[in-house]
């Protein structure tokens, strides 16, 4: 179920579903009896304020508010607009709750225990005005927790955008699939709690939509994830290159590199220029260290097949020189991730760098900038797509670069030139720290020596970086990160091998 619907695609799967002989009202009726499922959770005494919009929206909250009434719940039926001119499905659930219906307004909050956001769905594409943005800011005036159904009003499903103002709820229910705005910022801050509830429609709409978007899970990039196998050995694993900076930049080339030992590359080399040498040496023990000084010797070094991926960025400098690095580095077939300074050197000349990716045809190239980084690289991207999604900026740019583009953060996005997306949603706030960019690019190098390729290895680092952190929790350092690893491939080995664990 990681697949996450557009507002279009769910749309497509409604109709699909009612074209194949389910009434549109039974998918109704099953919606409702979610919502009040999820609020019968709470005790009898308390009365229910269930505010509806005049479509389908406010017709699942019909059908709960008449489900909750039979449970013995005290309910009270808000409505905004003309009850005379709802239509279709939610004009017979509001037939069959035949109970009063009060007009929406913020006064009529006052005593609620709790409430039910069915104002808008999914789709809203216009600011919130009027009428309906005085509900949305009662709403969240008052003491009562909110239960939002479908998203909470004022959130855009495709884009997560905040449509003026939106409601801020305990709880979101949504049905069959998520959508991305569950997941992206700022939208995923206003849902609270995700339920997803089955209302019938069957999972094979799904092979007619084809929805291009997931969220990022063990299950995106499962079959893809290197188990170490009995009869294999440090090179079967891979060799991974980190290439650092001169010596008063080396730290973040070590983290990296650490990192992709941790990832279960056999071997993991720090290419370094000789005034770095001294300290790359004294820092490291697993981790080898070779004198590499500028791109003509990089060219010689990666001569070497038995490296299968290389890592550039962190700490490496801005400048000509780096670009040269870069360059030579993808001048060649193994797997090569692009971080930090290995992306704004380019910043002025990016279609330079693009040309290189684009070259290398179906050799893995990952990029792995944050914001700042991003608007950069790939500044006309941001200025054409000023009120577009993190989704969209993202798979613009896969497709401007030739590489897979995964752009950091809170809600970090995943994409490919193709059009596969994958969104993350486990990062914890520790990850705001000095350093853990780098051993996220560490974990990308790391899982590209051992074969993973695309969207699968930049998905599984960034899921494995999130849970690393999680594992340690507050007081994170980038150090720290690393460290967790060992205990998250614990928990995949088993999960890859039904419990069996290793060989």
């Amino acid at each position: 179920m990681n697949e996450l619907l557009t507002n279009a695609e769910m749309g497509a799967c409604d109709r699909l579903t009612i074209a194949g002989g389910t009434p549109g009202i039974a998918l109704m009726q099953k919606a409702g009896l979610a919502v009040a499922d999820c609020v019968a959770r709470r005790p009898l005494g308390i009365v229910v304020a269930i505010v509806a919009g005049p479509g389908n929206n406010g017709g699942d909250g019909f059908v709960a508010a008449r489900i909750l009434r039979e449970r013995g719940y005290r309910v009270r039926m808000l409505l905004l607009g003309d009850p005379a001119r709802l239509r279709g499905d939610a004009a017979e659930a509001a037939r069959l709750w035949g109970g009063p219906v009060e007009p929406a307004e913020p006064a009529a909050l006052a005593g609620a225990g709790l409430i039910v956001d069915a104002l808008f769905g999914a789709g809203l594409d216009r600011p919130v005005e009027g009428p309906p943005r005085a509900m949305i800011e009662a709403m969240n005036a008052s003491p009562a927790p909110v239960v939002a159904v479908d998203l909470p009003s004022g959130i855009n499903g495709t884009t997560g955008a905040v449509m003026g103002v939106a409601v801020d709820a305990v709880e979101s229910v949504t049905f069959f699939r998520a959508k991305p705005g569950h997941y992206l910022l700022p939208g995923r801050l206003h849902r609270g709690k995700l339920r997803i509830a089955d209302i019938g429609i069957g999972i094979e709409t799904l092979d007619e939509v084809r929805p291009q978007t997931r969220l990022n899970t063990p299950a995106l990039w499962g079959a893809h994830f290197p188990i170490p196998a009995m009869g294999g050995h440090k090179y079967s694993r891979g060799h991974a290159v980190v290439v650092s900076g001169h010596a008063s930049t080396t730290g973040a080339a070590r983290l990296a590199a650490r990192a992709a030992l941790r990832a279960g590359a056999g071997l993991v080399t720090i290419a370094s220029p000789r005034d770095a040498l001294a300290v790359n040496e004294a820092s490291n023990l697993a981790v080898m260290v070779r004198p590499v000084d500028g791109a003509a010797e990089l060219t010689r070094f990666l001569e070497d097949p038995r490296f299968k991926a290389v890592g550039l960025g962190p700490g490496l400098g801005v400048g000509g020189a780096s670009c040269e690095l870069v360059l030579a580095a993808l001048a060649g077939e193994r797997g090569v991730v692009l971080d930090a300074d290995a992306l704004t050197s380019f910043a002025a000349d990016a279609d330079r760098l693009f040309a290189a990716i684009k070259a290398r045809g179906s050799a893995t190239t990952i990029l792995t900038p944050h914001e700042g980084e991003f608007a950069r690289l790939f500044g006309p991207i941001d200025q054409q797509l000023a009120t577009a999604s993190k989704l969209d900026r993202t798979r613009a740019a896969a497709r401007q670069s030739g590489g897979v583009v995964l752009l950091k953060g809170a809600d970090t996005v995943i994409a490919d030139p193709q059009g596969r997306a994958a969104i993350n949603a486990d990062a914890p706030p520790y990850l705001a720290t000095a350093g853990a960019g780098d051993v996220l690019t560490g974990l990308v190098v790391g899982l590209t020596a051992q074969g993973m390729t695309g969207l699968e290895a930049a998905s599984a680092a960034a899921w494995i970086h999130g849970e690393a952190a999680n594992a340690f929790g507050p007081g994170l350092i980038a150090e720290d990160l690393s460290e967790q690893v060992p205990g998250v491939y614990r928990g995949l080995y088993d999960k890859f091998t039904g419990g069996r664990g290793m060989p």
